[in-house]
């Protein structure tokens, strides 16, 4: 929680800073320009909390595992990316295109959530450094290293540093180039496609991040040691994580982001949908996590879970 705040929050005042600064414009980003979907965004986030949980993390985490020889995370990323890929153009984008239209909101001040408020860009700063505060109360509570401090505040501050970058490119190049930040569920679909097409296909900020992020941890897990193969333990959990993964990668494209995507960059320019789809993955994980791994674990220690209140 504690670093999950720190990055939130990083992301936040960075992105509300370069706003108030006149350094980055909000007016051509997707999250608030374009008609968005909030059936989409509340069961799409949904689905991705409730595989978040399934996989033992979300696409990113996946990612960052799998850099660091985890095969599950591996397995799962690749079915993560099949399924975004089919949501997105395939045989799974009939059902995604349908539940999007069943509730929608139009661009603009509808899906700035900032202007629904009245409290501008100066608010949306003031609320970003409120959580900075609590980040830095539980981490200091929880005892986090100073490594910990570092890798969270710096995980935010590439959400807001890719806004400004794409925001930067959008205005020096002749070719239409969309602003956007951090995100894994459409990136992930887009790198698996183009490692299965013809090479020469042109360079984007999609391409390049995917397999940034994971040479960035396989170097941090050479660094630290922490390089490891590891595989399934039994049927039952290879079950669990391709449930998980498939999840996520319907839910993520339904919701048009994951956890980074939606509940970091989307939040980070207050686009409701992107706080309609965190909230959401916050039900579905939390539900999940109730639901299955807490009965599991307590049959495991050899007791029964307490029997819920009326």
């Amino acid at each position: 929680m504690s670093i999950w705040l720190l990055a939130f929050s990083s992301a936040l005042i960075l992105t509300q800073t370069l706003i108030l600064l006149g350094l980055f414009d909000t007016a051509n980003v997707r999250q608030l320009s374009s008609q968005g979907s909030l059936s989409g965004s509340l069961i799409g986030g949904l689905l991705f909390g409730i595989g978040m949980v399934l996989a033992r993390g979300c696409s990113s985490r996946l990612l960052v595992l799998a850099a660091n020889g985890n095969l599950r995370a591996l397995l799962s990323g690749l079915i993560f990316a099949v399924t975004a890929q089919a949501s997105m153009n395939g045989i799974l984008s009939p059902w995604r295109e349908a539940l999007a239209q069943l509730w929608t909101i139009e661009g603009g001040n509808a899906r700035d959530l900032l202007a629904w408020a009245g409290i501008g860009n100066g608010g949306g700063l003031l609320f970003g450094l409120l959580w900075l505060a609590a980040g830095a109360w539980f981490a200091r509570r929880q005892r986090i290293d100073g490594w910990g401090w570092v890798g969270g505040i710096a995980a935010g501050l590439m959400v807001g540093c890719a806004w400004w970058f794409t925001y930067r490119m959008a205005g020096l190049l002749f070719d239409p180039t969309p602003v956007q930040s951090m995100s894994f569920t459409g990136p992930s679909a887009d790198v698996l496609m183009r490692v299965l097409s013809p090479p020469g296909q042109p360079l984007n900020f999609d391409l390049g991040m995917v397999p940034g992020v994971f040479l960035g941890s396989f170097i941090a897990g050479l660094f630290a040691r922490e390089l490891k193969l590891e595989g399934f333990q039994g049927g039952h959990a290879m079950r669990r994580y391709i449930a998980g993964a498939v999840l996520m990668g319907f839910g993520g494209m339904l919701a048009g982001g994951c956890a980074v995507g939606a509940g970091v960059s989307g939040a980070a320019v207050f686009a409701v949908t992107a706080w309609v789809t965190l909230v959401a993955m916050w039900v579905g994980a939390t539900l999940t996590d109730w639901l299955v791994d807490r009965p599991v674990a307590a049959a495991a220690a050899g007791t029964a879970p307490a029997p819920s209140q009326p």
